[in-house]
């Protein structure tokens, strides 16, 4: 054998090795979240806790979900019983296991039609990396007047709303709830929230709620798509409570098919960044109520009709700030500021910073945005 062949033989295998270690470390990411959890050699799945090390924005680092006291469970059981919630379930792992801290992860790949909203306590990291996890079809993830709260890498979609009902909650306590809508992901005063690597559409309402006083959250790596209202930030016109809100929305995928709110912010204070907009109908970012929203970095790309970003509703407009800092606008996209540029950073502590990327790297580093498949 000549010392050509064996080179190739040997050229061989080296890139199919490669290919494999490739394929078990799963997909490559550029964003500093991603590059935190999956810098363990393939590994992440010896070391899931990691994860809550790796968040950024104003959710601050998620630590207070591991260490000294934390419940694994995993959930084995698609169905769903709003009440009484049968061992192995996802409902029962929210509401029922005892410990203070809990950390979910799912068996195999399943979609879960739940029958009543789901209520998630706090000290609660739901992950559903190495599985593909449907919540489809019925009710969908309610966090209230929780903090410390992971909702990690599930498929969530075809949310539908529903009539006052009863169902168990944090602890193991039946609670009352009125009607509600259509929502993927609600947030109600609730705090230090990461909302990390899930893909979200076609919801009866709208895919994320931030309302009534929630405030610390990160909403990063997600898809959004296929739907009309995305992202609303703050309850309504006359809740002023909500301007002590503060969200950080970054390495997200808008797209395709969002019509609005992406985010729309009333009262609080939305750090938009290193974000990709694959076009909208109506607009990207909106405001009423003295929002202000950052934009930073972010790419957008703007369909054939519509080409302006942004959105306001009401006139006393002196004391808003929307405004607009190395963004790159593409296929005619405009931007339309209101208040002094740069007049509010986000001024984020330590376990909250991270580097902005510039915005023309932006496709890389939210390439692998929404549930991953691993």
């Amino acid at each position: 054998m000549t010392h050509r062949l064996l080179n190739s033989i040997l050229f061989t295998a080296l890139a199919a090795l490669s290919l494999v270690l490739a394929a078990a470390r799963g997909p490559v990411s550029v964003n500093v979240i991603d590059r935190c959890w999956q810098s363990t050699s393939g590994n992440w799945r010896r070391n899931r806790h990691k994860l809550a090390t790796c968040s950024v924005g104003f959710s601050g680092k998620m630590i207070r979900n591991i260490g000294r006291g934390i419940v694994s469970y995993t959930v084995t059981d698609s169905t769903d019983n709003p009440t009484n919630p049968r061992r192995g379930t996802l409902r029962y792992g929210v509401s029922m296991v005892k410990g203070g801290k809990v950390w979910i992860t799912f068996q195999k790949d399943m979609t879960i039609k739940l029958e009543k909203p789901l209520l998630i306590g706090s000290f609660t990291a739901i992950d559903g990396r190495g599985a593909n996890v449907h919540i489809a079809g019925g009710a969908c993830l309610t966090v209230l007047k929780a903090h410390d709260v992971i909702i990690h890498g599930l498929n969530i979609h075809h949310c539908r709303g529903q009539p006052a009902s009863r169902v168990m909650g944090p602890g193991g306590k039946i609670v009352v709830l009125g009607p509600v809508d259509g929502d993927a992901i609600r947030l109600i005063t609730s705090s230090k929230v990461w909302v990390d690597h899930n893909t979200l559409s076609a919801c009866e309402d709208g895919l994320l709620d931030a309302t009534l006083g929630s405030t610390g959250i990160t909403i990063s790596n997600n898809r959004f798509m296929n739907q009309d209202k995305v992202m609303l930030l703050g309850h309504d016109d006359t809740y002023v409570q909500d301007k002590n809100m503060k969200v950080t929305v970054v390495y997200n995928h808008f797209g395709p098919n969002c019509n609005q709110r992406m985010p729309r912010v009333r009262h609080g204070y939305a750090h938009v960044t290193n974000n990709l907009y694959d076009g909208w109908s109506q607009y990207a970012l909106g405001g009423s109520m003295d929002p202000t929203i950052m934009s930073e970095a972010n790419l957008f790309i703007a369909p054939k009709q519509n080409k302006e970003v942004t959105w306001r509703k009401g006139y006393n407009q002196r004391s808003w700030s929307i405004y607009s800092v190395s963004d790159i606008f593409e296929n005619g996209a405009s931007f339309t500021q209101t208040g002094l540029k740069g007049a509010a950073k986000p001024s984020y502590g330590p376990d909250q910073r991270f580097r902005v990327a510039s915005a023309r790297s932006v496709r890389a580093i939210t390439s692998s945005a929404g549930a991953l498949k691993q």
